[in-house]
């Protein structure tokens, strides 16, 4: 399905009144910001997510990743393995579909994450983060000051410990995905997310998320220990403490 199908679906069922401008063009999908309808709920700009045709685009075929999700019609697993088309379609909707629950839990539990509002044929209509003129720019381009810097890295922390709590690894976490908005942060960006209960490569995929974000908080100024931080974190996920 054309990015335009998925944009004429919002528009179909009244989930937008129209495209406002495309705000971002990634290689494996493109966000653009929309004016709400009148009677959708929620805040009147939106982000829609458009995940580009399997041909176009380059989710990560890692096994890292892929590791321990589950499928749970045999003919659905049997697919995936065998690589059909029938099957890249599935893993491709799989992981559309993953982001959107991932955004549902993190969002319910109170996570800096975006407000997923639908998803609809090959995209997800969110929260949008920034205003009218600007989206709100990445972590990575934004200077804190000192205490700001601190008092972000203590927050990006407790998401990380909130989303492991509802087993929950973002495993491509960096300044990139980070948005910051009139001093608060949103993490988007959660397609490749893993359940640390069943995914063997869970510890390694959360000391680099840990990592990226300790590294760019020192550059900051703030004095961070991934590999405390990672064990702690690890040990009370084992014991059930989080």
């Amino acid at each position: 399905m054309h990015h335009d199908e998925t944009i004429e679906a919002f528009l179909d069922a009244g989930d937008i009144a129209g495209v406002i401008r495309p705000i971002k063009s990634g290689k494996e999908a493109s966000v653009y910001l929309c004016r709400a309808n009148g009677s959708t709920r929620g805040p009147e700009l939106l982000a829609a997510k458009v995940y580009r045709p399997r041909d176009h685009r380059a989710f990560r075929n890692d096994a890292a990743y892929k590791a321990g999700r589950v499928f749970t019609e045999g003919r659905d697993r049997r697919a995936v393995q065998r690589r059909s088309s029938f099957g890249r379609g599935l893993e491709e909707a799989l992981w559309i579909d993953h982001e959107y629950e991932v955004l549902r839990t993190l969002h319910a539990s109170g996570a800096d994450v975006p407000e997923p509002i639908v998803m609809r044929e090959r995209g997800i209509l969110m929260e949008y983060v920034g205003d009218e003129r600007d989206p709100a720019p990445q972590l990575r381009q934004v200077r804190l000051d000192p205490g700001e810097a601190a008092a972000a890295f203590e927050r990006l922390i407790w998401n990380v410990e909130l989303a492991l709590s509802h087993n929950v690894i973002h495993a491509d976490l960096s300044p990139f995905n980070v948005l910051w908005w009139e001093g608060r942060m949103t993490i988007i960006d959660f397609p490749q997310a893993v359940d640390p209960r069943s995914n063997r490569n869970a510890q390694g995929l959360l000391a680099r998320d840990v990592e990226h974000v300790c590294a760019h908080f020192r550059k900051a100024g703030v004095p961070a220990d991934p590999e405390a931080i990672l064990r702690d974190l690890w040990v009370r996920f084992l014991f059930a403490e989080l």
